[in-house]
């Protein structure tokens, strides 16, 4: 007999983005520091390219995120990306749920705020008369998406 259950929900919208972050191990059994690409961002982690595998629940420390900042997270999961082994597709959970990925305007569910859209909010004050300029370089990393997935700064 199959039982059925329904499929839970994800927490929050996910992302597909590039963007470049130093991925540290933090385990000295593991060792691994690397420049790696963020694919797949929401508020509870990310998914990441890598050269090597990492054995999951890996304490993890990300540098050089938007903004200069850095959070730690463990690996949650890890697949290879094709038959050869040469790269890896590493899911990583933060242990701090946070936008610090830098997103301006993130969807609705991912009740949070960006940690750099804070920082500008307070001086917001003192701009509030200056209409701001549009550029495509204001966003440093490149955006993608398909069916189902969110495109910031669209409602």
């Amino acid at each position: 007999m199959e039982i059925l259950t329904p499929r839970p929900a994800r927490r929050s919208t996910r992302l597909r983005v590039e963007i470049p972050v130093t991925v540290t191990s933090l385990d000295r059994k593991h060792p691994f520091s690397a420049k790696c690409m963020a694919l797949v961002v929401s508020p509870q982690g990310c998914g990441f390219r890598a050269s090597q595998s990492l054995p999951l629940e890996t304490p993890v420390l990300l540098n050089d995120l938007p903004g200069g900042g850095s959070a730690s997270a463990r690996v949650a999961t890890c697949l290879p990306l094709g038959n050869d082994q040469k790269f890896f597709l590493i899911g990583v959970a933060l242990y701090n749920q946070a936008n610090v990925w830098g997103i301006t305007n993130p969807p609705e569910d991912w009740n949070c705020a960006s940690n750099l859209t804070a920082a500008v909010a307070a001086g917001a004050d003192k701009n509030a008369n200056k209409t701001p300029a549009k550029s495509g370089s204001a966003w440093p990393y490149n955006l993608f998406s398909d069916q189902g997935e969110a495109h910031p700064g669209r409602k």
